[in-house]
């Protein structure tokens, strides 16, 4: 279901049942690593978006949630709101 560079790639699965007997499977929380470490400093720029950020970064915008996590960002959009923030970026992988 998630490819295996997703985020959610390696978070297991759980089934719910419901009391009439129907199961429901979900993907359980994905918990945000506290210990990443830090390749360089991004410092955001009027307009930046997470996946030009992403892929100037990574060479792929759909890994902008590894600086979302090393950022500690439940909401993307307010990690990029303050032209010159400074931004942790942690290592591809």
């Amino acid at each position: 279901m998630f490819t295996p560079r997703s985020r959610y790639a390696t978070v297991p699965d759980g089934v719910y049942t419901e009391p009439g007997g129907r199961k429901i499977p979900f993907k359980q929380l994905r918990p945000i690593p506290t210990d990443l470490a830090v390749r360089n400093v991004y410092a955001v720029a009027p307009l930046d978006r997470f996946d030009l950020v992403a892929y100037a970064q990574y060479g792929d915008p759909e890994q902008f949630w590894r600086i979302c996590d090393a950022n500690r960002g439940t909401w993307p959009d307010d990690l990029l709101a303050v032209p010159g923030r400074q931004l942790a970026i942690p290592p591809p992988g």
